[in-house]
């Protein structure tokens, strides 16, 4: 979908010069935790709990074939697909390496401009890799956000290699995945995983411009983040922090996972699925039948409804997802020339 010619911002990252620096990894820095204890704790609850005290202890001295004991289990439990579920997600956690979520800063020897949603190109080691700006234009330097790729040999390299003083060269800025020009509407962002980062660095510079206002008018800003795991929410500590300092700024968290290895109270569905339980009352009628199913009670107390006339949307994540995510906001109401997308991998 093309952005239209008129947003100043799209002018202004089209006539933005393309240049090569050379840089300094000023900070690196994991994003997520590791949870191996919990992880181990939470298997063997399962386990005891279905009458397999032997695996709970060789999981609890880590001494479990993780691969085996779901074969175990998919061979001996039928009727107990959720147990299977969560062991299988458990696995998934612990066999992941950590970290896997890291946050890299960048300082440029020479002036490096760019928009709010563009991202760089960064080389490593005669390796280079696109990454979307994290941070904002008003920052010094730039901030990358990354995950590690499983079983991908350059992401694995960094994670374990990078590290400050490292020289980097960076080239960019690309991309037109902008910032509508400020008006009356609303913003809703919606992303899943890294997909966060581009909106960070738009959400960061419209506070610090005062674009979260409009006429004397303040204007909602909305953050639907989907991940797995709490943890694999970038910069969600930020994140509440600027909900609790701004009224019209709403955080809305959702993990598929995370109910797994905590008592998490926040919402667990979709992005697109998770935005639909926010909508203003009244184009409650209006839902498709795929929709209208999950306008339930949100999980979150916020005192701030949606209009989806009213708003612009910005989404970005893995290009699956994200094409679900365009689809719905369309599916809302949302006027086409206000519903703006990005999509990697």
């Amino acid at each position: 979908m093309e952005i239209p010619s008129q947003h100043s911002q799209h002018r202004r990252a089209e006539e933005l010069p393309l240049v090569t620096d050379s840089a300094r990894v000023a900070e690196v820095r994991a994003l997520d935790e590791d949870r191996t204890e919990r992880v181990v704790e939470r298997a063997a609850e399962l386990l005891d709990v279905h009458g397999r005290e032997k695996w709970a202890e060789r999981v609890e001295a880590e001494d479990a074939d993780w691969d085996e004991l779901i074969s175990v289990i998919e061979d001996e439990e039928r009727g107990h697909e959720n147990l299977l579920t969560e062991l299988s997600s458990l696995k998934d956690r612990y066999q992941r390496p950590f970290s896997s979520l890291m946050s890299v800063v960048v300082e440029m020897d020479e002036e490096f401009d760019f928009v709010p949603g563009q991202y760089a190109t960064m080389r490593y080691e005669h390796t280079p890799r696109p990454y979307s700006i994290a941070s904002s234009p008003n920052a010094e330097g730039i901030e990358l956000c990354v995950r590690r790729v499983p079983h991908g040999r350059f992401t694995s390299k960094l994670f374990e290699d990078l590290s400050e003083g490292d020289r980097v060269t960076v080239r960019g800025p690309n991309g037109d995945f902008v910032l509508e020009e400020p008006s009356g509407r609303d913003m809703a962002f919606l992303a899943t995983g890294t997909g966060v980062a581009p909106l960070r660095s738009m959400i960061k510079y419209s506070f610090e411009e005062g674009h979260d206002e409009y006429e004397g008018e303040r204007r909602d800003l909305w953050l639907f983040l989907g991940a797995s795991w709490k943890d694999d929410l970038a910069y969600r500590e930020e994140f509440r922090a600027l909900d609790d300092e701004h009224e019209n700024f709403h955080f809305v968290p959702t993990c598929s996972r995370e109910e797994y290895l905590s008592d998490w109270p926040g919402e667990t569905d979709y992005v697109q699925q998770t935005l639909v339980k926010y909508l203003d009352k009244t184009v409650e009628g209006n839902l498709s039948d795929d929709l209208a199913r999950y306008a339930t009670e949100p999980a979150n107390d916020i005192d701030a409804r949606i209009d989806p006339d009213n708003l612009e949307v910005y989404a970005c994540g893995v290009n699956a997802m994200v094409s679900m995510l365009a689809g719905a906001a369309k599916d809302l109401g949302v006027p086409e020339d206000h519903v703006q997308y990005e999509g990697y991998g």
